[in-house]
């Protein structure tokens, strides 16, 4: 491919607090080479494309770059669309009007999908298009990678938000159930575990999308928890499901809105923690006993926090910076992925595979993270998690 020729960025599905690292990292890359025409953004994904929302970010001055890179969110905008052969078909107009021969699509595993969708079709067609796929996830659900960027940030955001409620429900005792997001990979739910620094810190319970969520066995555990520690602290996973594999949730309440992407909606609602507390009312508060039972949602606040992990920030930048260069050098389309080289030290390196190795797919977590026999974690995913959300606060007790 010849140089001079223009290139495209652009951002889909849930933010992060690092997704705007990604696009400046890009964004750097491509115009400190010399060898791009006009480096452009889509206004919300690819639907921009096809409303021809770009704007020029060829000259964005560096210090508004990395005011950008600082601030939580997309500063694209985002969007879920999928594309089929008609919507393809419009994001090809505008790519060929303006001489685009490059795509930078940063997202989850169904921005994958749509960057594989969108490569696929210019072959086709006979369209010198060149498409890169720069991971994002507060999931941490990517084939092919150690982790994603925006995983830390929100994974230390969840840490945090335990060790507080951990610190007022010792002050205060009862149940306390918190909601966090998770439809098929327990990574973030996970996270919950990172601050726990005494053997009685919670969350004492962790339930998690991997494992058989069997609402019997839910109300047996904490009431085991509960009369051994006088209080009980939960984490539980939006995703968990039943024995017939079908998510709690979804089955709780109608749940007919769907994603393009065919995903039923399950953040935004308080209707499982509700659901899960009136159940241990009632089969725990039986013979007159009153149980203080209370439960919070997360839902969408756990994504876009301005409280941000270190590594999460400087990897975030460098999948951009690595995507960029990758094109640069003529690399054929792809992901972009983080290998772990080692824990301790730690040490990623980056690498890039073909776009159908991540589209579409879902990695969960490995038993090895997972407690055997209760709801919980392994000092295997501490070890694994921890270079992930940086130094978490430190408290004390009397």
């Amino acid at each position: 491919m010849s140089n001079g020729h223009n290139a495209v960025i652009a951002q889909s599905g849930g933010p992060t607090a690092v997704i705007n690292q990604s696009l400046v990292g890009c964004i750097e890359a491509l115009r400190n080479s010399g060898r791009i025409g006009a480096i452009y953004g889509a206004r919300h994904g690819v639907r921009g494309m096809t409303t021809d929302e770009f704007i020029d970010l060829t000259e964005v001055p560096q210090a508004r770059l990395e005011r950008i890179a600082r601030t939580p969110s997309a500063a694209l905008g985002s969007t879920r669309d999928k594309p089929d052969a008609e919507y393809c078909g419009r994001i090809f107009e505008a790519l060929i009007r303006k001489d685009i021969r490059y795509f930078f699509y940063i997202g989850g595993n169904d921005s994958a999908d749509t960057s594989r969708i969108i490569n696929e079709t210019a072959q086709r067609g006979g369209y010198d298009l060149r498409c890169y796929h720069l991971p994002k996830t507060i999931d941490n659900d990517l084939e092919e990678n150690d982790h994603t960027p925006g995983y830390g940030s929100a994974a230390r955001w969840v840490a945090m938000a335990f060790m507080s409620d951990n610190l007022d429900n010792r002050a205060l005792p009862g149940v306390k159930i918190d909601v966090v997001m998770g439809r098929n990979a327990g990574f973030l739910t996970a996270a919950s575990a990172l601050g726990r620094r005494h053997d009685d810190d919670g969350p004492h319970l962790i339930y998690l999308p991997e494992r058989v969520f069997d609402p019997e066995d839910f109300v047996d555990e904490v009431d085991e928890v509960n009369r051994r520690l006088g209080r009980c602290l939960i984490a539980v996973s939006e995703g968990i499901k039943d024995r017939a594999g079908n998510a709690v949730t979804a089955m709780m309440a109608d749940r007919r809105e769907r994603d393009a992407h065919g995903n039923i909606a399950l953040s935004g609602t308080g209707a499982l923690g509700d659901f899960l507390a009136e159940r241990l009312r009632q089969d725990l508060g039986k013979n007159g006993k009153k149980l203080r039972v209370r439960a919070d949602t997360f839902g969408y606040i756990q994504r876009s926090s301005y409280e941000v992990s270190p590594v999460d920030v400087e990897e975030a930048r460098a999948v951009g910076h690595f995507g960029a260069m990758q094109a640069l050098a003529g690399a054929p389309s792809g992901s972009i992925v983080i290998r772990r080289q080692s824990t301790d030290p730690y040490r990623v390196s980056y690498d890039l595979v073909p776009l159908e190795r991540v589209a579409a797919k879902t990695r969960t977590m490995s038993a090895e993270f997972m407690e055997p026999d209760r709801p919980g974690v392994t000092e295997a995913f501490i070890r694994y998690a921890t270079p992930l959300v940086g130094e978490l606060p430190k408290s004390e007790r009397l």
